[in-house]
């Protein structure tokens, strides 16, 4: 969808804005949802609208990249925003205060706040040549108000696990100290 620049408009209108104020995206994505999808304007639908106006306000850079194919890796194994933050701050595009205070914030936001918070966030992301996971992010906001809490863990748990160019804190261990 996001070929064509009326489309890609359509859908960007949408960036960090509630289902029912995003009238120009209906056509784009209802075909997409099923029926039984929340009943109305739930958290599966606002997570599509949400995703969708986040790939569409992707820069033309981000847009012109080839992301490599993840579908065959185990899902708990596919990046998810901890590790993309992660990447990032290894990069140079984030300083590490800044991605760990941003997942920290995030991990106590409701689902609106999330979803007002994530444009800023993913396109100095995407901007930056940080790849996301878009269908991991997907699934993470469909359930973010039914499982926050473990959500949030696997980011903050991801981003920990990515190796963000910063010192290892168990190098001036003892032997016996480090894990």
């Amino acid at each position: 969808m996001c070929q064509d620049n009326r489309q890609r408009a359509e859908l960007r209108r949408g960036l960090g804005l509630p289902v029912e104020r995003c009238n120009y995206m209906h056509r784009h994505l209802v075909p997409w949802l099923r029926d039984n999808d929340d009943q109305g304007y739930g958290d599966v639908r606002r997570a599509y609208y949400g995703v969708a106006s986040l790939i569409a306000a992707r820069p033309r850079s981000a847009r012109q990249d080839n992301p490599e194919d993840t579908s065959a890796t185990a899902w708990y194994q596919r990046p998810n925003l901890g590790a993309s933050l992660g990447q990032a701050v290894a990069k140079g595009v984030f300083k590490p205060n800044t991605a760990e205070s941003a997942l920290h914030l995030m991990s106590r936001q409701s689902s609106d706040a999330v979803h007002r918070s994530l444009p800023a966030l993913l396109a100095q992301l995407t901007g930056g040549g940080t790849t996301v996971d878009w269908a991991v992010l997907l699934k993470d906001l469909s359930w973010w108000n039914r499982d926050r809490d473990r959500i949030a863990t696997r980011w903050l748990d991801s981003y920990f696990r990515t190796d963000t160019g910063e010192p290892d804190p168990t190098t001036d261990l003892p032997e016996e100290n480090k894990r």
